[in-house]
């Protein structure tokens, strides 16, 4: 069975005509070389530029046009939520000290499920809930966005 390499990244259209979609986790967003399978079960990998993240709605092209679609896959996550921004911004340099991957919302972070920092996130005066939710990580200070 052949399998189809995808090599090169082009921003989010949603009107482009795609093959294949792709509904991929956080952490499988993040790895330039992966081998998968798309959601009409065909095999791909991804042979991308290393360092390379893909957000949803992102197009990967295989040599010979194919056009393939980034989905964020639902995920466990934790959603953590605050009213004021003094608390939010003293939970995400206390995650951030850890070096934890976080999307940060205009009132709320989301994490990957760890009890010890769903623990010190409550302690900060933060509500915290589990939930299944696509999880887009900041890219970090080296790590910019492709758009």
């Amino acid at each position: 069975m052949t399998v189809l390499s995808l090599t090169e990244i082009l921003p989010p259209d949603q009107n482009a005509t795609v093959a294949l979609t792709l509904v991929l986790a956080a952490e499988e967003r993040a790895r330039s070389r992966i081998r998968l399978t798309a959601e009409d079960g065909t095999e791909v990998q991804l042979v991308l530029p290393r360092g390379t993240v893909l957000h949803d709605g992102d197009l990967l092209r295989a040599a010979g046009g194919t056009l393939a679609r980034v989905r964020a896959k639902a995920e466990p996550v934790l959603t953590a939520r605050v009213s004021d921004a003094l608390t939010l911004l003293r939970a995400a340099y206390h995650l951030g000290n850890r070096h934890v991957p976080a999307e940060i919302g205009e009132n709320y972070m989301r994490i990957l499920p760890d009890p010890v920092l769903a623990g010190m996130l409550e302690q900060l005066g933060l509500h915290v809930a589990h939930e299944i939710m696509p999880f887009d990580p900041e890219p970090g200070a080296y790590g910019g966005r492709h758009d």
